[in-house]
């Protein structure tokens, strides 16, 4: 049955990860979808922790090809001012991936766009995303990182790839820098366009102090973390990094609106 959130002990992404997806109850979803889209975190082309091994994608679309026949894109959204995504693929390897699995690889910046509305939502009661988000189940791959601005980023923070430049880069060095306003406010409101149908977080090592570097967790936080609730995930995330997600906006602005940060009543 599907679960909320699976933490699985890490001992290697082509254990572990499907390890995660069993724990999480995922099989039976998987299997009933005609096209699942893979949102991996490449910010930039930085080699992990900071972007996600190509290894743990790997693993993962084996353990989807295991259970079912959906088309599987591999799509990203880079934020690196100077580096196109296609760039950072191959560079880190997800060309090479998407050849010997005959993957397609979608760069979202380019990607076409649909427009949506929603007036409740008060930092982007319109938000531009591109189509195929609409069109396939969608799962965020994060990894489990600090950050200096939204104090983590993982599953819910990771969907921030899939937003245009061509709408939301205004200034600055990164190709995203419209939502650095009001950071935890446009996370939650971009996850309430669209979140993820299943989350999973790298949290084989995590980054202690920065989302781009620094020090990474000591001791490593050895876990896969996968479920279809993008804030219980997230909460478990912040957890293994220390924080509070009380704490943390956009998790607790999203706690009881898009899931649920944790089990209540029991």
């Amino acid at each position: 049955m599907p679960r909320p959130c699976h933490l699985e002990k890490f001992t290697s992404y082509e254990r572990s990860v499907p390890r995660a997806l069993k724990g999480a109850g995922a099989a039976k979803v998987l299997a009933g979808q005609r096209r699942i889209l893979i949102k991996p975190n490449l910010v930039n082309a930085s080699p992990p922790p900071v972007t996600l091994p190509v290894e743990a994608v790997e693993a993962l679309v084996g353990a989807i090809r295991g259970c079912s026949d959906a088309e599987i894109v591999v799509a990203e959204g880079a934020g690196d001012l100077h580096l196109e995504t296609p760039a950072i693929f191959r560079i880190l390897g997800y060309d090479r991936l998407a050849a010997a699995y005959g993957l397609e690889l979608v760069d979202l910046n380019e990607a076409p766009l649909k427009e949506l509305k929603d007036p409740s939502c008060t930092v982007y009661p319109s938000m531009f995303l591109p189509e195929i988000l609409l069109e396939s189940y969608v799962i965020s791959f994060a990894v489990l990182k600090a950050h200096s601005l939204a104090d983590v980023t993982l599953s819910m923070k990771n969907m921030i790839g899939c937003a245009p430049p061509s709408h939301y880069q205004q200034g600055g060095h990164w190709k995203k820098s419209a939502f650095h306003s009001r950071i935890h406010e446009s996370i939650f409101e971009l996850n309430r366009y669209r979140k993820p149908d299943l989350a999973i977080i790298d949290a084989s090592v995590g980054l202690a102090e920065h989302h781009l570097g620094g020090a990474p967790c000591d001791p490593p936080a050895r876990k896969i973390v996968a479920g279809f609730d993008p804030v219980a995930v997230d909460a478990a995330g912040a957890r293994l990094l220390g924080s509070d997600w009380r704490q943390v906006g956009h998790i607790r602005l999203a706690d009881g609106v898009l899931g649920e940060a944790e089990v209540r009543g029991g």
